[in-house]
C-alpha cells in the first residue's frame, strides 16, 4: 500500500488543477440548471467516510429540487425526478465533477470505494469495517462495473430492494478487491479507464 502522504498529494494537485481547468464547463452546467427550474446548482447529501466520519458529498444537482422526499435514495434510468439537464449529466458522469471539491478538502480520493449513504453501510456493517478504514473516491472497480447501474436498474419494481440486495453486495466485494490491490499503479489504470468508458 502506497504511502498516504504521496496519495493525498496526488489528490491534492490533481483535483486543484482539475478544478481550475474544468472551471468554465462547472460555470456552463450551472447556468443551464438554473435555467431549467432555478433551483440549487449542487446537490449534497450525507455519506459515510473513512473512519464512519460522515461528510457532505457534491454533485451538480440533476433531480427536481427535494427529490429525496419524493422517492427511494436509488434511481433507475426513466426515474421521473430526473430533470432534462441532469439526464444529460449523467449520460456523461458529469454530474459527480464537484465531487473534485471533496477530494480537494481531504474527504475523498480519486480513486477509492464509492461512499455509500448510512442507511446502505448499516445493511452491511461488518463488511465496511474494513473498507472504511480508506478514504472512498470517485472512482474504482465497482464504478467501472456498474456505470450503467440506473439502466440495470429500470425494469425493477423495488430498485433500491435490488440495490441493497444483489448489486451492493457485488460492489462491496469490488471494493475489497481494491483495498488489497491498492497502489499508484492500480490508481492511475482505474483513472484511465474510467475516462475511456466515458468517453465511449
Amino acid at each position: 500500500m502506497y504511502k498516504k502522504f504521496f496519495k493525498r498529494l496526488i489528490d491534492f494537485v490533481l483535483s486543484l488543477v482539475g478544478l481550475i481547468v474544468l472551471l468554465p464547463i462547472f460555470i456552463v452546467i450551472a447556468i443551464l440548471i438554473k435555467k431549467e427550474d432555478r433551483g440549487s446548482i449542487f446537490f449534497r447529501q450525507t455519506r459515510v467516510g473513512q473512519n464512519r466520519k460522515n461528510f457532505k458529498i457534491y454533485k451538480f444537482r440533476t433531480m427536481v429540487e427535494n427529490a429525496e422526499n419524493l422517492g427511494a435514495q436509488v434511481t433507475k434510468g426513466d426515474d421521473p425526478r430526473i430533470t432534462k439537464i441532469g439526464k444529460i449529466l449523467r449520460k456523461y458522469k458529469l454530474d459527480e465533477l464537484p465531487q473534485l471539491i471533496n477530494v480537494l478538502k481531504g474527504e475523498m480520493s480519486l480513486v477509492g470505494p464509492r461512499p455509500e449513504v448510512p442507511k446502505y453501510v448499516n445493511a452491511y456493517k461488518e463488511k465496511y469495517e474494513e473498507i472504511l478504514k480508506v478514504k472512498p473516491g470517485i472512482t474504482d472497480f465497482a464504478a467501472l462495473e456498474y456505470i450503467d447501474e440506473e439502466r440495470l436498474l429500470k425494469d425493477a419494481k423495488d430498485p433500491e430492494k435490488v440495490y441493497i440486495e444483489k448489486i451492493l453486495p457485488e460492489k462491496i466485494k469490488y471494493y475489497e478487491k481494491y483495498i488489497k490491490q491498492m497502489s499508484f499503479l492500480t490508481d492511475l489504470k482505474i483513472i484511465l479507464k474510467t475516462i475511456l468508458r466515458i468517453v465511449r
